[in-house]
């Protein structure tokens, strides 16, 4: 499409994520609020990890759907179930209900995200992707802002029921736009069945290592039962799954995706460098209330600093790629930056100040705006379209499991610094205990910095390849006289 007609399809495509991106944060200044009307607060957590580990669980089977089917078909369903589990969840009359509605809501949202960074490769040439990839960045980073102000907002005026039911307009509009102007490429459409064993295997595992993630250290310790019990069906099923794949006529995840450097380059970054964001996304607010004496409120906002960067260096390097068609440069600036503000933070936080806080934050944001989306259009680069779905979702899933190992490691590192301690005393997180949080998020970043510096040695193996301009992917296909295209695999040899 040309440029001029790309902007209502484009912002039909953002609508469409928008309620996805914000329920990841919207609900969190509401929990209390919920466990008080529907139930314990020690079961108000299942909210937040029903919604977390079905979204990841089902992503890749959405992008095998996309392909098969056709993006548009699926992103406009995965909307109207996620716009249909909202108001149900509005309506949930006990805390049973929500958590089952919640993770029918996080299995639409696994399409939404998914889907919808897929249709954008459908809808621009690759060189355009960078810009607009950068856009979706920005967009994701004043919904992170403004998520938890909006909610604490409703929360407090209305009721947390509202958190939920804000998603229908904008649902409705996304879902408008997206019929009117989303055009509907002609899918690959496969005689051979989908592999339905292989989907369930891939959620099994993903569901299991969630979960291994999330009550690791927490609910459970590290060597009980249910633990141990866990990380042994997570490796059972993966090799059930890889065994699987091996044979399956048309895999949920081709393996020949994961033997191309692009994708086998591009998710082990999004892996490393989504685990080091967690040192930012979850302890920085502890940090900033415990040391400095900021508000939650006030804490969030201290956050903006990061979505500024973020929201900057996207843009600009959009914009770069669209014009020179080269990608590879800002990736590796990225997660330099990225180790670098790691670095930075670990040394200034015994003088807990907001100033060296932001400035941290500041770099660290210039740095993840280059890396994710990028990442992403290198490898749509470099997949044929019949698997942009499923190239695209399997970037998406390593970077859910990059966050949720993330959020398990570090989260072990500061309580083995600080939590432990606080616990035995008996107090909270106070002024009481200000050095052990220190202490505690200085080691998180300590531990941070090298997973940004290890994705940073293996993004420099990511390959390049000019991105084509509107005009070359316009361009007539060869006739079926001339040689076939190049398989994945062998284009990767010879780029």
């Amino acid at each position: 499409m040309r440029r001029t007609e790309v902007g209502i399809p484009f912002a039909a495509i953002v609508l469409a994520m928008l309620p996805a991106v914000l329920d990841q944060t919207i609900l969190a200044t509401g929990l209390p609020v919920v466990a008080r009307d529907l139930g314990a607060l020690s079961d108000v957590s299942w909210v937040v990890t029903a919604y977390v580990v079905a979204a990841a669980a089902t992503t890749p089977l959405w992008g095998k759907l996309g392909d098969r089917h056709g993006r548009k078909l699926l992103l406009q369903l995965s909307l109207a179930v996620f716009v249909s589990a909202s108001a149900l969840c509005a309506a949930a009359q006990d805390i049973t209900q929500l958590i089952v509605l919640r993770a029918l809501q996080g299995a639409a949202a696994g399409g939404l995200m998914t889907l919808a960074m897929a249709a954008v490769g459908d809808l621009v040439a690759p060189r355009e992707r960078g810009r607009y990839q950068g856009y979706i960045a920005a967009t994701f980073a004043v919904a992170t802002i403004v998520g938890p102000l909006v909610g604490g907002l409703l929360v407090e005026h209305a009721s947390w029921r509202w958190v939920f039911l804000v998603n229908l307009p904008v649902g409705l509009i996304a879902l408008v736009a997206l019929a009117a102007r989303l055009p509907a490429p002609e899918a690959d459409r496969p005689d051979r069945p989908l592999d339905a064993p292989g989907a369930a295997l891939l959620a099994g595992a993903t569901t299991a290592f969630m979960l291994t993630c999330i009550w690791g250290g927490s609910r459970y310790a590290w060597d009980s039962t249910q633990i141990v019990a866990l990380i042994g069906t997570t490796l059972a099923l993966a090799g059930a799954l890889i065994v699987r794949e091996r044979h399956a006529a048309d895999p949920i995840v081709p393996l020949h995706l994961l033997r191309s450097r692009a994708v086998a380059v591009a998710s082990s970054a999004l892996f490393l460098g989504t685990a080091a964001l967690f040192a930012i996304t979850v302890f920085v607010p502890l940090f900033l209330q415990t040391t400095t004496g900021a508000s939650p409120t006030e804490a969030g906002l201290l956050l903006v600093p990061a979505m500024l960067g973020i929201t900057v260096s996207t843009t600009l390097s959009g914009r770069s790629i669209a014009r020179t068609g080269r990608y590879k440069r800002f990736p590796v600036a990225g997660l330099a930056l990225m180790t670098v503000a790691l670095f930075v933070l670990a040394a200034f936080a015994g003088r807990a100040s907001q100033v060296w806080t932001g400035f941290g934050l500041a770099l660290f944001g210039l740095g993840f705006g280059m890396v994710t989306q990028v990442l992403v259009v290198a490898v749509q680069n470099h997949v044929e379209r019949r698997e942009l779905g499923v190239a695209t979702a399997t970037t998406g899933f390593f970077r859910a499991l990059g966050g949720a190992a993330g959020a398990a490691v570090l989260g072990a590192v500061f309580a083995a610094q600080a939590g432990a301690r606080a616990s035995e005393s008996g107090q909270g997180l106070g002024s009481a205990l200000r050095a052990d949080v220190i202490d505690g998020v200085q080691a998180v970043f300590i531990v941070a910095a090298p997973l940004a510096a290890l994705a940073l040695l293996i993004v420099l193996f990511l390959p390049e390849a000019p991105l084509k301009t509107s005009e070359e992917h316009q361009a007539p296909r060869p006739r079926a006289k001339e040689p076939a295209r190049p398989t994945t695999r062998t284009a990767e040899v010879t780029r």
